[in-house]
């Protein structure tokens, strides 16, 4: 027993630093490497030599592609902010309706959806929480909407990093375990709509005259994620989600138009955006979506000749290690800074605008190197060294057969301390495989239970203090109360969704 606690002890300060202390998780996650790094030499007797190439590996894989798709992604983002695009953009969704329950589902759902499966890492929650206090809606509200819309899409932020993460680290195809991901988030995500009207509008009865819309809504984001990712993986399924929801509600609020009064909204008129302003605010966006089509399995010739482009170079010398391959090409990053500076010369924006653009993009993200670096870093010397295994198998013998149930619950765990699924899925995912192949788990089932890794992260998400965080700094009020009132608030919502989830997942591993 006492070697279990050794092995959870970096988890264990994770939890203590990141939630009790409140220690900034660049700060954090060093902190959790060192201690892995003393535990796996002092305790599970690994060489000196496996745990640095342990550490270099884990380097490899967050600087490529991990932190090369934040980096670009990101970067997409801040050029359209430079360029005026994300105001036009802004612009163009507030122009649907006047009523605040239809505005709030395509902001918060749709349009965070969007953002969160183009850039990810706060900016879903951000941007449209202070979009929505910017046009009158009580600015706790505004936050605590988007923090239930995230659920949906964080499984697939940054075009599907955290699921890319999980299936490389498990080696399961990607599409395989993005679809039971999509199944697993389908119930919930199709009621998280209707609870956000609720929540915006005071109470249940908010949600009269909003079914159709709500209903458009989730349905359309859970069904158009979960065809995505069976036909094409998880790169795209969470942009693909919020398309199709954004003008599913569009279309629901033509044909069945909310007639009460009591939520119209009284705010100034958004500026006449023209077909051209409009083209150019979505170009970067659109060649992205197009040039990762192109790129995927879908076209073969494409991509067959863009995958031989890698190196291929063993990096952990110890038992298990794999040679550990780099795509210099066929890889998201270099996609999405290809199209980003494509539509910036479509566009004439200056070629030093965007580097500059680029250097603030890489600055701002410093924190960010940091913490995933040590966080992946973390995962491969525990996982290597046997301490994963040694936690997933007393988790195993406390809960035996009964682990599905609970697999969620240990992903929400991870997605409360670092509030970022793709953290989660690099920090537990290694667990949730070993404890599933310790139960006996066919494959499929091993799958599912890593799916529950990543729906889990999302449930957490909800919770997390770095989520409300980031909201509260977005409209303005951190530090005047109001994160404690989100947590209360984010607790009632994250309990049932847990319990549902657990309940999910136990009974879908008797189906497969």
């Amino acid at each position: 027993m006492t070697l279990f606690w050794l092995a959870v002890l970096p988890i264990l300060w994770l939890i203590l630093a990141l939630s009790g202390l409140k220690m900034a998780a660049w700060k954090a996650c060093p902190v959790a490497l060192f201690l892995s790094l003393v535990v796996s030499i002092m305790n599970f007797g690994m060489p000196w030599d496996y745990m640095a190439s342990a550490v270099l590996e884990g380097t490899a894989l967050a600087c490529w592609p991990i932190l090369l798709i934040i980096t670009a992604t990101i970067y997409t983002y801040h050029l359209s902010v430079h360029t005026g695009g994300m105001e036009r953009i802004k612009a163009m969704l507030t122009s649907v309706s006047s009523d605040y329950r239809v505005l709030i589902l395509l902001i918060a759902f749709g349009f965070g959806g969007f953002l969160e499966g183009m850039a990810g890492f706060g900016t879903a929650v951000a941007i449209p929480a202070s979009m929505l206090a910017g046009m009158g809606i009580n600015p706790v509200s505004a936050v605590a909407v988007c923090l239930v819309a995230n659920f949906v899409p964080s499984a697939y932020g940054s075009i599907g990093i955290p699921l890319v993460t999980l299936s490389g680290i498990m080696g399961t195809d990607p599409a395989q375990l993005a679809t039971y991901v999509a199944l697993q988030i389908s119930i919930l995500g199709i009621f998280c709509p209707f609870l956000m009207v609720a929540i915006a509008g005071g109470g249940w009865r908010a949600i009269r005259g909003m079914v159709p819309i709500c209903l458009a809504a989730g349905v359309g984001y859970v069904a158009a994620q979960l065809v995505v990712s069976y036909f094409l993986g998880p790169e795209l399924a969470g942009v693909a989600g919020a398309v199709c929801t954004m003008g599913a509600i569009m279309a629901a609020v033509r044909f069945f138009p909310p007639q009460d009064f009591a939520y119209v909204l009284q705010r100034e008129e958004a500026p006449a955006v023209n077909r051209r302003q409009a083209f150019f605010a979505w170009l970067p966006f659109v060649l992205i979506f197009i040039l990762l089509l192109l790129t995927s399995k879908l076209v073969p010739m494409i991509y067959d000749s863009i995958s031989q482009i890698r190196t291929s170079v063993l990096i952990y010398k110890g038992d298990g290690g794999s040679p550990y391959t780099f795509h210099w090409v066929a890889t998201p990053g270099m996609v999405i800074f290809f199209a980003t500076f494509l539509s910036g010369f479509i566009q004439r924006t200056p070629l030093g605008d965007m580097l500059q653009v680029l250097r603030k993009t890489v600055s701002s993200l410093r924190p960010t190197f940091v913490t995933i670096i040590s966080i992946i870093a973390t995962a491969k010397v525990m996982g290597y060294s046997g301490m994963t295994t040694t936690i997933a198998d007393h988790t195993v013998a406390a809960t035996g057969v009964m682990y599905p149930a609970i697999a969620a619950f240990i992903g929400s765990v991870g997605g409360f301390i670092t509030g970022s699924a793709t953290s989660t899925c690099i920090l537990l995912g290694k667990l949730q495989m070993d404890a599933a192949v310790a139960i006996g788990a066919s494959e499929n089932t091993q799958v599912w239970i890593a799916a529950a890794n990543a729906t889990g992260a999302c449930a957490g998400k909800i919770i997390a203090p770095q989520s409300i965080a980031i909201g509260v700094a977005a409209i303005g009020v951190a530090g005047k109360g109001s994160e404690s009132h989100l947590l209360a608030l984010a607790m009632k919502i994250y309990l049932p969704f847990i319990l549902l989830l657990g309940c999910l997942v136990y009974m879908g591993r008797v189906w497969l």
